[in-house]
């Protein structure tokens, strides 16, 4: 069996004090230790892959990030490995503003795999219309956007690629996240670690339950693996 050799880390209420994006230090520190130790961390957010390879770069961390919620790998500042086609996701915004008031892009980052929406409508709704007009297509909800891509984009399709490409077996990844859009990446770790203040259905599919919020949590995501991997209880 493996030992654990990669963290794969949402960013947006994980490492962040806020919606706004700020990070918490202590927790960006924590994640700096990790890389010290020798570990590997990898960004998996729902933000564009760019930002989150911005985010290593100065943050001192590990050069690799997953962005657009899957849709897209970064491994270098010009090296995009891109998932989805983006071509059809705006084909299906321009059918969601024609059928549902008030959907408008989110000012956001460019991105490469997704069309980015304001929370201003119905997700059940907007996905019902891309269903009826045969768009194999999604809307999900990261608390911070609406993102529209293809059915089979999500963190843990992300993730798997990244893992079978760089040959990371299950058994090394440990996952840290907070939201719905990480239940994807928690299935493709042997370990998962979420926070008492996330949503029922995070907790049930996560294997490991910290406290703390704002970039709280993941210093004590952290501070689990290493006190349990010592006593041998993650080995």
């Amino acid at each position: 069996m493996n030992g654990i050799k990669w963290f794969a880390v949402d960013i947006d209420g994980t490492i962040t004090l806020n919606g706004n994006g700020m990070v918490n230090l202590n927790a960006l520190s924590k994640l700096r230790y990790l890389v010290k130790l020798g570990y590997k961390v990898i960004y998996v957010t729902g933000r564009s892959s760019i930002e989150a390879f911005a985010l290593a770069v100065f943050g001192g961390t590990t050069h690799i990030s997953i962005g657009e919620n899957g849709g897209v790998i970064s491994t270098a500042p010009n090296t995009h490995r891109i998932l989805a086609d983006k071509k059809k996701c705006l084909e299906g915004y321009d059918i969601l503003r024609k059928e549902i008031n008030h959907v408008s892009q989110k000012p956001v980052f460019p991105r490469m795999s997704e069309v980015v929406l304001e929370r201003t409508f119905s997700l059940e709704q907007g996905n019902q219309v891309l269903q009826d007009n045969g768009y194999n297509l999604i809307l999900v909800d990261s608390n911070y956007a609406y993102h529209l891509n293809e059915v089979s984009i999500n963190k843990g399709f992300g993730l798997e690629t990244l893992m079978n490409l760089l040959r990371i077996h299950h058994d090394e990844v440990v996952s840290i996240g907070d939201s719905i859009t990480d239940i994807p990446m928690f299935d493709k770790a042997k370990y998962s670690i979420t926070f008492e203040n996330s949503s029922q259905d995070v907790r049930r599919r996560a294997t490991h339950i910290v406290n703390g919020e704002n970039g709280e949590g993941l210093v004590n995501a952290i501070d689990l693996v290493i006190e349990k991997k010592l006593n041998s209880e993650f080995i």
